[in-house]
């Protein structure tokens, strides 16, 4: 999928993603517990810790599986697609969210360490509303720059999963939402296409 693939590389140099961004994008890690065990700022510094340790294994793996395990993936993806989403059929839906996992896990990998981050903290939540509930964290990079990260978590089946996290006013799920979109335009209309790119 090297179309798609350079695309993101424009794509985030155009915004300049920092590593709070790719922090962001990447979304996740920790163990599921009962949301109702642990606040969604404990949730979320459990989470930041855990995926400070990722960036510095670089693996490819660790970043694909704790994307799948606390991300809101069905919601994500979907969302990614906007309107072709009613035209991928359902027998389709499962390989292409694997292949959107194994996509963000690879630009983790690569992007990643190149912004070192030194610690999260979290500075505060808002109440749970329809929306869901939001986290804010003060992300420190180890150059001493620092960011702020506004996380989204929903509550799925009982326990927290990140939705989205926003930076400088910029919510990372466009990042998708424009790559994915773009692509399917540029290949026919056809979301498909996207999967099989996706997956190879």
């Amino acid at each position: 999928m090297t179309s798609v693939c350079q695309r993101s590389f424009h794509f985030a140099s155009a915004f300049r993603i920092s590593a709070a961004a790719i922090l962001s994008f990447v979304m996740l890690t920790a163990g599921s517990l009962n949301a109702a065990a642990e606040t969604p700022a404990g949730y979320m510094q459990r989470v930041a810790n855990q995926l400070i340790a990722a960036q510095r294994s670089g693996s490819e793996s660790d970043f694909a599986t704790t994307v799948r395990s606390h991300a809101d993936v069905p919601a994500i993806g979907l969302s990614a697609l906007g309107s072709y989403a009613q035209t991928l059929s359902k027998a389709d839906r499962p390989a292409y969210y694997n292949g959107m996992i194994s996509f963000i896990a690879r630009y983790a990998a690569k992007e990643a360490p190149k912004y070192p981050v030194a610690r999260a903290i979290m500075v505060g939540q808002t109440k749970e509303t329809a929306a869901g509930i939001y986290v804010d964290s003060r992300v420190t990079l180890v150059s001493g720059e620092t960011y702020d990260v506004r996380w989204r978590l929903v509550r799925r089946g009982g326990v927290f999963k990140v939705r989205d996290a926003e930076i400088i006013g910029f919510e990372m799920t466009s990042f998708l939402n424009t790559l994915f979109q773009n692509f399917i335009s540029e290949n026919g209309g056809n979301p498909r296409t996207l999967v099989l790119a996706l997956n190879r």
